[in-house]
């Protein structure tokens, strides 16, 4: 079974930057879009970006002109450029494969943290 795995995360201060990466193990099909959601201490997990295969982008209201989702259809792979950075995107950052029900159930990886703090 393919496994999400992502990178990228760490500890910045409130203004920098930060580039999180995900790449499948192996091919997932039926996928039909990929994204990042995060999950704050004490709080819901809430979406942050995703893309679906055509290109077509949603972004969170709270990092939109901030952050830049990217992929790469072929490999599966998911990124998400992270500028402006505040002490409110402290949080694990979820990479998830969405897959066409007919093909099972969505991938999530297992979580990068990311911490905003001076």
């Amino acid at each position: 079974q393919a496994q999400l795995v992502e990178s990228g995360g760490g500890l910045v201060q409130p203004g920098g930057s930060l580039r999180l990466s995900c790449v499948a193990s192996r091919t997932i099909l039926g996928v039909h879009a990929m994204g990042w959601y995060r999950q704050a201490p004490g709080k819901e997990r809430e979406l942050v970006a995703r893309m679906t295969n055509d290109g077509v982008t949603t972004y969170a209201d709270s990092v939109r002109g901030r952050f830049t989702i990217s992929r790469d259809n072929a490999k599966n792979t998911v990124a998400l450029e992270m500028n402006d950075l505040n002490i409110e995107d402290t949080g694990v950052y979820f990479c998830t494969a969405e897959r066409r029900s007919a093909y099972g159930s969505n991938y999530w990886g297992q979580g990068t943290q990311v911490t905003v703090s001076s």
